[in-house]
C-alpha cells in the first residue's frame, strides 16, 4: 500500500470518466446531510460541515454531489464557502427538479422555466460559470420529458452545464431520455441490501454511463452480529459500512458511490473503504447473502 493511497485513499477507488472527458475518483462524497434535520435549513455545526468538505478533498475525493433542494441551497452554499476557489480537478454535481415545501417534503417540478431558474441559482450559489454535471432530480410526470430534458440541452448549448444526468429512473425512462439528450450518469437507490435497480445498473454499465448509488451504505439485517457482513468485516478489520462500500466498488467499474456524513471522523472511515479489496469469493458470498 503506497503512502499516497493512505493519505489520499479515495484515489485507490479507481477512476471513471464522466462523458468520456471528465475523470473523477470513483468514491465521492454526497453533501445532502450537511443541512439541518429533514434536509432543511442550516446544520447544527456549520464549522464542522466546512471541515468535512475540506477534509474530503484532502482525502482525494474529487466528486461532490449536491442539489439545489438540500437546504434548500444550504449544501451548495456551504460547498462554496469551504472550497471556492475550487481545485482544478474537483467536479461538483448538482441537481434540480424537486421543490421543498418543508422538512422531509419533496415535490417534483420539471417545468422548463423552473429548471432554468434553478440552474441559474445553482451557478450563483456555487460560484461557477458552468456546472460540470447537472442532474434532473426527478422526472416530473406532469411535464413531457422532451420539455424537461430539452431545457437542459439548451442550457448545455449555452455553456451553463457541461454534462446531463438523471436520478431515479427506469431503464425505459433512461432510454427515452437518451433519445433527447446525451446522458452521462444515472443516480438511483442501490446498496448491498437493496438491489432493486440492478437492471438500471446493468444497462448503465453496457452504455458506459456512471451509476451513482444513493443511500449506498444501507446494510439492514446483513450487519447483524454474526451475519454475513459482520463476519466479513471482522475478517478485514473494517466496519460493516466500509465493507458495503467496498462491495459497491467491486460490483461494477461504472459505480460511483457517494456516501455522505456531517462528521470528519465518519468521512475518514467512509473514504478508507476504498483501500479494502474483496476476493471474488468474498464478493459473491456477500452478493448471495440477500436476494437481488
Amino acid at each position: 500500500m503506497s503512502t499516497a493511497s493512505v493519505s489520499r485513499p479515495a484515489e485507490a477507488s479507481g477512476t471513471f470518466s464522466l462523458g468520456g472527458d471528465l475523470p473523477v475518483h470513483r468514491l465521492g462524497y454526497g453533501a445532502m446531510h450537511l443541512t439541518g434535520p429533514g434536509i432543511w435549513g442550516p446544520p447544527a455545526d456549520p464549522d464542522e460541515a466546512v471541515r468535512v468538505l475540506r477534509r474530503a478533498v484532502e482525502l482525494g475525493v474529487n466528486l461532490i454531489d449536491t442539489a439545489d433542494s438540500y437546504g434548500p441551497f444550504v449544501s451548495e452554499q456551504l460547498i462554496h464557502k469551504a472550497l471556492h476557489p475550487y481545485p482544478d480537478d474537483l467536479v461538483i454535481a448538482t441537481k434540480a427538479g424537486l421543490t421543498r415545501p418543508g422538512p422531509d417534503e419533496w415535490r417534483a417540478v420539471g417545468r422548463p422555466e423552473y429548471l432554468r431558474q434553478q440552474c441559474e441559482l445553482s451557478l450563483r450559489h456555487l460560484g461557477l460559470d458552468r456546472i460540470d454535471l447537472f442532474q434532473l432530480h426527478r422526472i416530473d410526470p406532469k411535464v413531457p420529458p422532451a420539455e424537461q430534458l430539452g431545457e437542459l440541452v439548451l442550457l448545455q448549448q449555452e455553456g451553463k452545464i457541461r454534462h446531463i444526468g438523471l436520478s431515479e429512473v427506469t431503464v425505459e425512462q433512461l432510454d427515452q431520455a437518451r433519445e433527447i439528450a446525451t446522458i452521462v450518469s444515472v443516480q438511483n437507490l442501490y446498496n448491498l441490501a437493496d438491489r432493486g435497480a440492478e437492471d438500471v445498473l446493468d444497462h448503465a454499465e453496457r452504455a458506459n454511463l456512471a451509476f451513482i448509488p444513493w443511500f449506498p451504505m444501507a446494510t439492514g439485517e446483513l450487519a447483524r452480529p454474526g451475519g454475513p457482513l459482520d463476519s466479513a468485516a471482522k475478517k478485514h478489520q473494517v466496519s460493516p459500512s466500509q465493507l458495503a462500500l467496498a462491495w459497491l466498488l467491486s460490483r461494477s467499474p461504472v459505480m460511483l458511490p457517494i456516501p455522505g456524513t456531517s462528521r470528519v471522523a465518519h468521512l475518514e472511515q467512509n473514504v478508507a473503504a476504498a483501500l479494502v479489496t474483496l476476493t471474488d469469493e468474498e464478493f459473491s458470498a456477500l452478493a448471495d447473502s440477500v436476494g437481488a
